[in-house]
């Protein structure tokens, strides 16, 4: 082996070491907020795409949707939330994921097909779509499934009428 291998081996080691911390953190962030909020629920940690991923699950989904809130904005406060925890422990800012009672995993799949749609659309017609306003999470799943029919997309506008352009190749 190289010195150059071993290196590049350690710090691969060392982010998923980073990233498995930052779950660990964040799981007991959550931990403590569903024993505040009297809420049952198991927390799932994984990695995923060079991020951490942490999922609250229960039994009772319908008990957690008080933590998704309508169109998963409490759940975009309680991931911001979990960060600066996450933040205040490590000292490096944290792109991690949350997902409560498989919000988001369901609201990705969504829109994927949404960006697939679009880019049947534009194959057919030749003209570019405009996509509604999205959170940078919504954005990235449809940039994502654009590019995965062979088109380009763009975001164009401002926050939070921010929006997905789907463009021919």
């Amino acid at each position: 082996m190289t010195e150059g291998t071993t290196s590049t081996a350690a710090e691969g080691s060392d982010t998923l070491t980073r990233l498995e911390q930052e779950g660990e953190i964040a799981a007991d962030y959550l931990e403590g907020l569903l024993d505040i909020a009297d809420l049952d629920g198991d927390i799932d940690m994984d990695v995923e795409a060079d991020r951490a991923a942490v999922s609250i699950i229960s039994d009772s989904a319908r008990e957690l949707q008080k933590l998704v809130g309508r169109d998963g904005e409490v759940l975009e406060a309680l991931q911001e939330l979990t960060r600066l925890a996450v933040h205040r422990e490590t000292g490096d800012r944290s792109r991690l994921m949350l997902d409560i009672a498989g919000f988001r995993a369901k609201k990705r799949a969504e829109l994927a097909e949404l960006g697939a749609k679009a880019a049947d659309e534009v194959k057919s017609t030749g003209a570019p779509v405009k996509l509604a306003p999205m959170t940078p999470f919504e954005r990235k799943v449809v940039h994502d499934a654009v590019a995965a029919a062979g088109l380009r997309s763009e975001s164009e506008g401002e926050e939070p009428e921010r929006f997905v352009v789907v463009l021919p190749a």
